[in-house]
């Protein structure tokens, strides 16, 4: 019989639902921020008077690199303390690092006040960040499939996915809607901090609900005369395969998000010359094609498994992502066709992120399942993800190569189909080990 790892009851599964997914949201929502005003912390804080605002971008998107390379210190710390004393102090201790990190942003002196103190202390509160978004991945995917109705765990786990959606569309449209508002000249001022020290009620929210998690049990192992018998996946031992061959299943997904999704702005902005307003409106676009995606691809990967699903939408990345960028940079497309093709990139990386939680939940056993998810996820985000603006704009900088997004996202996805391709077509009917 699968361990329990929970005492959540099931008329309490709606709730341990949105509880597990809220921190997805502010952590996201945060992301959604940065990314839509890397050029504007740029300026702020990696630009003294004078200096390269090329330069200072590539600057801003080290900084969010770097903080990604604390996410899997944070999938450990975090994991081992959610597989040892249970689900809830792990996630509200998450969430309330993520909000005060966060929020501290919105207040952070720029460059033009404390010199160079300025990107280091920016790129202090980004490790942070790090650290608590490291955690909260394996939590709350523990969370969510752990107490999911049987059937539902593909559903239910892509409510994480979905909440990152939200978070990224909520940051997105609210820099959309201040660009719209303010003049540029009060944008760069102070109306860029607004969005950072909105993370602070809505974290308070989160923790809140967190707060009002039933108490969970630690796992429980079998007793010491099964524990020869029983087999129940990778043991601590030879967990750093299982994460590897995790890392491979969602290396597209990781790269092919942030690029269309998160990078994209920027890119429309510094390579191609479009608006601020605009590249921010393209963004929001994608986001709504990836948000519409999420729990239909997630439901469908319950009934015609994950593999189906997740191989679906990386070989349509393989083949549609350079002739869709390169249809974006052609002035003679409509602007109606334009958005489809930005919706169209959203939803082929919902077909990803829909089952990719539960998939990874069912890699492991519930003794280590929040360490060795988070770990995957983490350390796949940290390469191919929080790389990605890092990479685009240095190589389309150096190279004047535009079509580097397609091509980056296009690789990623086309290295993650033989590790997808290892996946049993009956996994999603498995219990939890």
């Amino acid at each position: 019989m699968p361990v329990r790892p929970s005492n959540v009851r099931p008329s309490n599964v709606r709730h341990a639902l949105v509880a597990g997914s809220v921190g997805n949201f502010v952590e996201w929502y945060e992301f959604g921020v940065y990314g839509s005003f890397a050029t504007v912390i740029a300026s702020r804080f990696f630009t003294p008077e004078g200096g390269d605002g090329g330069q200072a971008l590539i600057a801003a998107y080290a900084a969010f690199a770097i903080a990604f390379f604390f996410r899997p210190l944070g999938a450990l710390l975090f994991g081992r303390l959610a597989d040892r004393a249970g689900r809830r102090p792990a996630l509200v201790l998450a969430v309330s690092l993520m909000t005060g990190a966060t929020t501290l942003i919105g207040v952070l002196p720029a460059y033009s006040a404390i010199g160079v103190l300025a990107p280091w202390s920016l790129t202090l509160l980004r490790c942070l960040q790090g650290l608590s978004a490291g955690g909260e991945f394996g939590g709350a995917v523990s969370l969510l499939t752990e107490t999911a109705p049987p059937g539902r765990r593909g559903r239910h786990g892509a409510w994480q996915s979905f909440t990152v959606a939200l978070g990224l569309l909520t940051g997105a449209g609210l820099a959309a809607g201040l660009a719209t508002l303010l003049p540029e000249s009060a944008l760069y001022a102070w109306g860029w901090r607004v969005p950072f020290l909105l993370a602070l009620p809505l974290g308070a929210v989160a923790l809140w609900l967190r707060l009002r998690l039933p108490e969970t049990a630690p796992p429980s192992l079998p007793p010491p005369t099964e524990r020869s018998t029983r087999v129940e996946g990778p043991a601590p031992k030879g967990m750093p395969g299982a994460v590897l061959l995790g890392i491979g299943r969602i290396m597209g997904w990781s790269a092919a998000g942030y690029t269309f999704l998160v990078v994209l702005p920027s890119y429309l902005q510094a390579t191609l010359g479009t608006s601020f307003r605009h590249a921010l409106a393209a963004g929001f676009v994608a986001n709504l094609g990836f948000a519409a995606t999420i729990l239909p691809a997630g439901a469908l990967s319950d009934r015609v498994g994950r593999r189906a699903v997740m191989l679906t939408g990386s070989l349509l990345v393989v083949l549609t992502a350079l002739p869709l960028l390169r249809l974006l940079r052609d002035p003679g497309t409509p602007v109606a066709a334009k958005a489809l093709l930005l919706a169209a990139a959203g939803a082929m990386i919902g077909l990803l992120a829909g089952p990719g939680p539960a998939l990874l939940a069912e890699m492991f056993p519930t003794r280590v399942r929040s360490t060795g998810l988070g770990l995957a996820y983490a350390l796949s985000n940290a390469v191919f993800a929080g790389c990605a603006g890092l990479i685009v704009t240095a190589l389309v900088r150096h190279t004047g190569n535009p079509d580097v997004p397609a091509l980056y996202a296009a690789g990623a996805c086309a290295l993650a189909v033989p590790a997808l391709l290892t996946l049993r077509p009956d996994d999603h009917l498995r219990p939890l080990r």
